[in-house]
């Protein structure tokens, strides 16, 4: 038996930074109940719908909690309706817009048929946190605050930051942390999973089951993912994401664009590759490392299959300067043509090649769009179309220009 428990532990190291099982005793000793009884323990992980897509930065925790499943495990998956509405105020520096419950209702449609490209749909149970949130009474409410002082609070980073400058601190910000910690209460967690961002809910957590007559959780904190760009950390907002949703060749293609540094990490917490091939990988070409890196994370999300396609369309378009076989057409609305010529930035905006003029000012400034190969570098050019000319944006970014029919034309 200490053998598997041993194993087990072994499996669920991978990934977590160091010193972030609270505590690693622990987790053996449950690990080793768990055997002995043939109860799986029950892992919880809390999702906050505040976007309505997931990115590879939140697979980190996923993938996790996957781990655990495979170990025969119970993933416990917590929707945060309610805790969506708080805000959480991990890292922040301000307080978080507030959502409505409509807006978090659209944004949790996709959520578990996202997250199910990750977790198996057995060894699973998903809750809403509303489920019980909305049962409280305002005495209920007051009993909770009661087992969290201010003094406690500002111990956080990022409340003692935005305290010491002068920074406003919303007083329903202070909830937020009670009600993860009130998840793990009512469904009676063995393990928490969540960043390193995560880690003074998760420890709340702990307390609020001890004051319930509850064992504490085990608490296991994961890394943030790095984006793109090497630099900040993987969001939508900051444009250096990986959509679970992404098509094939775009996610491939995204793959392939990041800095050699962040290829440890990566096959680290986002492949299963076992880490002496990832060495062995790291040792040899970075091109070839990378390549397989993103094969492996195509393959993951949609198949192997599309995962050599993909990459064979990469190969065709960056190594052998071909145009990809697959060009979207982006039919132009007459409106925005003056004396039947297009400004640039307008078209680049319409075709949905970027999301702002300013980032097609950018782009057009670094020399990042070309049409029909010739590079464009005059952010004030109106330009005459014919139809059927390939607008490029970076690398990875084509559309095919479609004109509307003239009157009279056949």
């Amino acid at each position: 038996m200490s053998a598997e428990v041993e194993r087990q532990l072994a499996v669920i190291r991978r990934g977590v930074v160091p010193g972030g099982i609270v505590t690693e005793d622990e987790l053996r000793a449950k690990l080793q109940r768990s055997l002995a009884t043939g109860t799986p323990l029950r892992v919880k992980l809390g999702v906050d719908p505040t976007a309505p897509d997931i990115h590879l930065g939140h697979t980190v925790v996923l993938r996790k909690l996957r781990q655990f499943q495979d170990l025969g495990h119970l993933a416990i998956l917590i929707i945060g309706d309610y805790t969506a509405m708080v805000g959480d105020p991990s890292g922040r520096s301000k307080t978080r817009p507030q959502l409505t419950y409509e807006q978090v209702e659209a944004n949790a449609a996709t959520y578990v048929a996202q997250v199910s490209r990750i977790l198996r749909p057995d060894h699973i149970q998903v809750f809403r946190n509303g489920d019980w949130f909305r049962r409280l009474t305002f005495l209920d409410v007051l009993r909770l605050t009661s087992k969290m002082t201010v003094a406690r609070m500002l111990e956080r980073d990022d409340f003692a930051r935005r305290h010491a400058t002068a920074s406003p601190i919303a007083l329903h910000e202070f909830l937020y942390c009670l009600m993860q910690g009130q998840d793990s209460v009512e469904v009676r967690a063995d393990v928490e999973l969540g960043g390193t961002d995560q880690t003074f809910n998760l420890l709340v957590g702990r307390d609020l089951q001890r004051d319930a007559g509850q064992e504490p959780q085990v608490c296991i904190t994961t890394p943030i993912l790095p984006g793109l760009d090497g630099i900040q950390k993987m969001s939508k907002s900051l444009g250096n994401h990986v959509g679970v949703t992404d098509p094939p060749a775009e996610m491939f293609g995204k793959i392939m664009s990041i800095p050699d540094t962040l290829m440890p990490d990566y096959y680290t917490l986002l492949t299963s590759l076992p880490l002496d091939e990832v060495q062995a990988l790291l040792a040899g070409h970075p091109r070839d490392a990378k390549s397989r890196l993103a094969k492996e994370i195509v393959a993951a999300y949609h198949t192997p299959e599309a995962a050599e396609a993909a990459a064979a369309e990469f190969d065709k378009v960056f190594r052998d300067h071909a145009l990809p076989a697959d060009i979207p057409d982006a039919p132009l609305d007459p409106a925005i043509l003056e004396d039947g010529r297009v400004w640039i930035v307008k078209l680049l905006v319409t075709t949905g090649l970027v999301a702002s003029s300013s980032e097609a000012r950018r782009l057009i400034a670094q020399g990042g769009v070309t049409i029909d190969g010739a590079r464009l570098d005059d952010v004030d050019a109106r330009l005459k179309l014919n139809g059927g000319e390939i607008l490029r944006v970076g690398k990875r970014k084509f559309a095919r220009i479609s004109l509307p029919r003239q009157p009279g034309m056949p």
